[in-house]
């Protein structure tokens, strides 16, 4: 864009979910109580990893990434929503529209790449148990943990040139900066466009593929396990992840892969529920699925109460 059209597009104006009063204060206290559970339930998996040395575990730490990964994408829409809510004037800023892009599309794509990372972690855990400790050593973690953090950052870094292309209007038929929202204000040729889906496929398909083949890899090492008992513990080590993954991939899939064939207000439930609803359920999904967590929450518990 040229300085002339920077100037003329210093805001735009968010339409929001609805334009009536009483569903717009209905909404707020709504979305403002699933925001509260999403940043308490997060933070406290943090925390509750953090205190309890026995969950040092590669899996329990890119738990603790998913959920920092979690509160920082959900500070990125869920606060400018809630403060449109009550205004009659629902504009954002240019700079603060380009930062919430950045940071939605960093922290949405760091847990596509994280989501991967753990289900070869699952993998591993299921297939290869008595190597476990020696491949998914701390090395290992910390530099895919990394690397799922400089890829999304570096994914969000390449879309969010789309505000150097010439804008049409500043009127948006969403309540966030959301990708496809972005494509409907430009007026660019198809190559800029086939260069998203080529990244939308490599931040979303990609990993999906990736995940589906560590999910058939642990299916048929389930299959293998003769003893009920370890076909059972070998489920539930996984079933929590496959929930999440099942949520994430196919809420993006949903959205992006046909992403002319719904409609505005379809697509806004469709990101509403990745944007709100997924973030605050990942901590309900892992720790009320996973015994060691649960067990952890009550040490901590303990101790507290012991210290009153």
């Amino acid at each position: 864009m040229g300085r002339e059209d920077q100037t003329w597009m210093s805001e735009f104006i968010l339409l929001g979910l609805s334009s009536c009063w009483e569903t717009q204060v209905s909404l707020f206290v709504l979305f403002l109580a699933m925001y509260l559970m999403t940043v308490l339930g997060n933070f406290l998996i943090i925390l509750l990893i953090r205190l309890d040395s026995r969950l040092n575990t590669p899996m329990c730490v890119f738990l603790s990434i998913l959920s920092f990964v979690d509160i920082c994408y959900i500070n990125s829409t869920v606060p400018q929503m809630l403060i449109h809510f009550l205004s009659a004037q629902k504009s954002i800023p240019f700079y603060s529209w380009v930062l919430q892009l950045f940071i939605s599309l960093a922290m949405s794509s760091t847990e596509f790449f994280l989501l991967e990372a753990m289900a070869y972690d699952r993998c591993v855990a299921v297939c290869r148990p008595l190597h476990y400790a020696v491949i998914m050593h701390g090395g290992l973690c910390l530099g895919l943990a990394a690397g799922c953090l400089v890829a999304g950052f570096m994914n969000s870094l390449m879309q969010t040139i789309i505000f150097q292309l010439p804008l049409c209007h500043k009127v948006v038929h969403h309540f966030a900066c959301e990708m496809l929202a972005v494509l409907r204000l430009t007026s660019v040729d198809i190559s800029f466009k086939v260069m998203v889906a080529i990244s939308g496929f490599l931040v979303i398909m990609l990993p999906c593929f990736l995940v589906l083949f560590f999910c058939g890899r642990i299916v048929a090492a389930i299959l293998c396990i003769h003893s009920a008992q370890g076909c059972h513990k070998a489920f539930v080590t996984c079933a929590s992840h496959l929930i999440v993954v099942s949520m994430c991939f196919g809420t993006a899939i949903f959205t992006y892969l046909r992403p002319m064939a719904g409609s505005s207000a379809e697509q806004k439930m469709v990101t509403l529920f990745y944007a709100v609803v997924t973030p605050m359920l990942h901590p309900l999904i892992y720790s009320l699925r996973d015994k060691e967590v649960m067990s952890a929450f009550r040490r901590v518990l303990g101790k507290l109460s012991d210290k009153g």
